[in-house]
């Protein structure tokens, strides 16, 4: 089972794709700061990152550097959202793909499911 950790302070948000990946079958876990990712993936260990690119406490961005710092998530998959064009900064970044707000939900597992292969 592929695991995927939302990266969002939406809270409609992550309870509206945790409940769509669950139901594709995917192993979801949630961090809603920032801040709270590293710890929260140690223990989750994620197979793909969705993470939005403006949080309520850092950038995204920030994150996904953090986690290509690390060697545990350095080529983990981070799918980057925004409602803003920011494509260049996070695939610079390391991001593995980014989608624009609104995307279609339907086409994530498509989407994890090949990054993770």
């Amino acid at each position: 089972m592929t695991k995927v950790m939302i990266v969002d302070d939406d809270l409609t948000t992550v309870k509206l794709l945790q409940t769509l990946l669950e139901l594709d079958g995917f192993e979801v876990s949630v961090a809603n700061r920032g801040g709270d990712v590293m710890a929260l993936a140690v223990k989750a260990v994620p197979d793909v990152f969705l993470m939005d690119y403006h949080l309520n406490d850092m950038e995204g961005v920030d994150v996904l550097r953090d986690l290509r710092k690390t060697s545990t998530f350095a080529n983990t998959p981070v799918v980057m959202t925004s409602g803003l064009d920011v494509r260049d900064e996070v695939m610079a970044a390391g991001a593995s793909d980014f989608l624009v707000k609104p995307f279609e939900p339907d086409d994530l597992p498509r989407l994890f499911n090949a990054l993770v292969g």
